[in-house]
């Protein structure tokens, strides 16, 4: 292979080598020989994230006179190709770097200030231009909120609605459908299975509720203009607030200024409280899949109550075998985000990652957040496409279920008292009979009347 062209780039420790194609300068390239660490660059949504922030800022500084109209306009136009995804092939700096993320800043500002070079055919400064008014310390965790609040808004939340609306229509298909239910993995007493699926759905209720929590979190408290320490130095007063303005407009959610600078930039709890959302969710969601494993298990020898999809052969070795594969996956992804949601705390906590005026261990922060949204966002629309869509009910199985189940005892209690309930109950389990049969061969309780009392239906739907 012919060795790559190089030019040679300079900042302000001297000249470094750079690929000749690439739109990266100096700083950038120190970063990428500094930090060859996990091959993984700062993810994609924060790139992005960087090119909406850098375009609002250059809208603010002109607005504000700092910056001219024409420099401005170059600038905005490179933004727009970052914020596309035009330009992510010179992103190149690995997660694992400066904490503050500074060589990810310097990354943003000096391609978009080579890309507007291009444009324009007149330098343009990667510091002075596209970084007024800025700091590493304030943009790198705007383009954390940005990027955070966009995938909330965009991709998990319609997801998790998907989940609700779905297990909401399954709720009210399957609402007189009665089934056993259990308690520590033990016989319990009937429930229909619309209820059994409606505690689902409002699981996933809540969860779209935590999501917008979460993007809550992440659209106020914004920390742009806090610069270096949160003073706001070199910046002007009113930058952030004309910053929050233009980025509202470009991605259409309402992003606030930060009440307190120091805290936002000290302090990353925003982070801290969101992933504690996702956190919630994930569990929510290994709740419902695991039930559904747990209902779908057999088909002969389980539960069998439900039908899972067969989508794929579950073993190399028994033939015929159906796995509950798609419930896996949610587990799988569920312990993912826990792990993250660690990560993250670590990363926020005191003395770790949170050290007095600055955090630094942004970059891995943004790194497992990112992670966490995409994966509970696309489990989630596997889990409706692949699993719930064409989930059904054994109904038979659950007849017989109910009939066997020694529990059915339960509403005798109020009838005979629970002692002679319970010796029913046990009776029935010695000689291998049903509640019904005992009771009817012992006469204890006239027919009608025990036919009433062991109504499933009736039994889920107390007066």
């Amino acid at each position: 292979m012919a060795k790559t062209k190089m030019r040679i780039e300079q900042d302000s420790m001297g000249q470094m080598q750079v690929p000749a194609w690439a739109l990266w300068g100096a700083s950038t390239q120190r970063a990428v020989e500094n930090f060859p660490i996990s091959g993984r660059v700062v993810p994609r949504e924060v790139t992005r994230a960087f090119g909406d922030l850098k375009a609002a800022c250059a809208k603010a500084n002109q607005s504000l006179g700092k910056l001219s109209a024409a420099r401005a306009k170059v600038i905005i136009t490179a933004c727009d190709e970052v914020a596309s995804g035009q330009l992510d092939a010179h992103f190149v700096v690995d997660v694992y770097q400066t904490g503050s993320g500074t060589s990810s800043n310097m990354n943003a500002n000096e391609v978009i200030a080579n890309r507007a070079g291009q444009l324009t055919k007149t330098s343009i400064h990667p510091n002075d231009d596209v970084n007024m008014g800025q700091s590493s310390n304030d943009t790198f965790p705007t383009a954390m909120h940005i990027a955070g609040a966009l995938a909330l808004k965009n991709e998990l939340i319609p997801a998790l609605k998907r989940v609700a609306s779905t297990l909401k229509k399954q709720a009210r298909k399957w609402d007189k459908l009665i089934k056993i239910g259990r308690t520590h993995l033990m016989d319990a007493t009937p429930i229909r299975v619309g209820q059994v699926f409606s505690g689902y759905a409002a699981q996933a209720e809540y969860a779209v509720t935590r999501a917008t929590a979460a993007l809550d979190a992440m659209r106020t408290n914004m920390p742009i203009g806090g610069t270096a320490v949160g003073t706001g130095i070199n910046t002007h007063p009113q930058f952030a607030k004309k910053v929050c303005t233009e980025l509202s407009r470009r991605t259409g959610i309402r992003f606030t200024e930060a009440a307190n600078h120091p805290e936002a930039q000290a302090a990353k709890d925003s982070f801290v409280e969101a992933s504690g959302q996702l956190k919630t969710i994930a569990v929510s969601l290994s709740k419902i899949a695991n039930d559904i494993r747990w209902l779908g298990s057999g088909p002969r020898c389980g539960l069998g109550e439900l039908v899972l999809p067969a989508i794929q052969p579950g073993s190399s070795i028994m033939p015929g075998k159906v796995n509950p594969v798609i419930c896996e996956s949610v587990v799988q992804v569920a312990v993912r985000v826990i792990a993250n949601d660690t990560a993250i705390t670590y990363s926020g906590f005191g003395g770790v990652g949170s050290i007095l005026e600055l955090n630094v261990a942004m970059p891995v922060m943004a790194d497992a957040f990112m992670e966490s949204i995409n994966l509970l966002s696309n489990v989630s629309n596997v889990l409706v496409d692949k699993l719930l869509v064409e989930l059904e009910v054994n109904r038979k199985r659950c007849e017989e279920l109910i009939d066997q189940s020694l529990m059915m005892c339960t509403s005798l209690a109020p009838e005979i008292g629970y002692d002679n309930a319970a010796k029913v109950a046990k009776q029935a389990f010695a000689e291998n009979k049903t509640i019904r049969q005992l009771v009817t061969e012992q006469g204890t309780i006239e027919p009608q009347r025990l036919k009433e009392l062991l109504d499933p239906d009736s039994m889920t739907r107390p007066q």
